[in-house]
């Protein structure tokens, strides 16, 4: 079974060296990786060309932003099953593919996901935050909570079928797309019980007040678009659950 892993990037000199040595050290064989620049100017590029034989196909191009960057990804890719590894993330497992690869085999499930650990940029090593999918149902969406996106994997062939990101979102076309295809199109899903990856603190939808406003104003269109009733109340009360994830061991 033929995994393909995507990586956008724009100006990640200093981060995407430790994503594609992630990458280049999984254990597992079939795996094709995909590399989506949106035209950098700092040196990100250099770095990509010196994973020459890690990454398979790359392309430097602006494009019309993050989710825009990871369609093309997708459209580009020939695996089975696809995942999407952020230019600021790391696998700090060597089998977090052959995991999720036996999981598709296993359970037969459309859609695996798993948990992630966030860590401060100067410190790798130190966990901030846990975020674990482990108690996510189809109910969740109703309260802005979706399993960890970095560790979603889904057949190549669904997203031909139900469609890629929206790009008219700013934030949250990864919470809209997996809505639609987890509670509209009922795709099955499996949650893999590790924590399959590193994010390193102060991504897109956690820069500013004005992000969480625009989240929870797309996270109730998302939710409206595809079928499943909510309201601000319901969405605000997310950030409760985040403040439980900063209690070590409650997850």
């Amino acid at each position: 079974m033929k995994v393909s892993l995507v990586t956008v990037c724009f100006n990640s000199v200093n981060t995407i060296k430790s994503t594609m040595e992630s990458v280049a050290a999984q254990d597992y064989s079939d795996l094709e990786y995909i590399v989506i620049d949106g035209n950098s100017k700092d040196g990100t590029q250099d770095i990509i060309r010196s994973f020459n034989g890690v990454v398979s196909r790359w392309i430097s191009e602006p494009d019309n932003g993050l989710y825009d960057a990871m369609n093309k990804g997708i459209q580009m890719a020939t695996g089975d099953i696809v995942g999407i590894i952020n230019s600021d993330d790391f696998y700090h497992r060597t089998d977090a593919i052959s995991q999720v690869v036996n999981a598709f085999q296993i359970f037969g499930s459309q859609c695996i996901y798993a948990d992630i650990r966030f860590v401060r940029p100067d410190n790798l090593k130190r966990t901030v935050r846990y975020y674990s999918s482990k108690k996510f149902e189809l109910s969740s969406f109703k309260v802005g909570v979706i399993p960890a996106h970095p560790t979603f994997f889904t057949y190549r062939r669904n997203f031909e079928k139900f469609g890629y990101y929206k790009i008219d979102y700013k934030i949250a076309a990864d919470f809209e797309l997996l809505v639609r295809f987890l509670y509209k199109h009922k795709l099955s899903y499996y949650y893999l019980p590790i924590d399959l990856l590193k994010m390193r603190t102060g991504g897109l939808s956690t820069k500013s007040w004005k992000s969480n406003v625009i989240i929870n104003q797309e996270d109730l269109r998302a939710c409206k678009e595809n079928g499943l009733k909510t309201n601000y109340f319901w969405l605000y009360s997310r950030y409760f659950r985040k403040l439980l994830e900063l209690i070590p061991g409650l997850f």
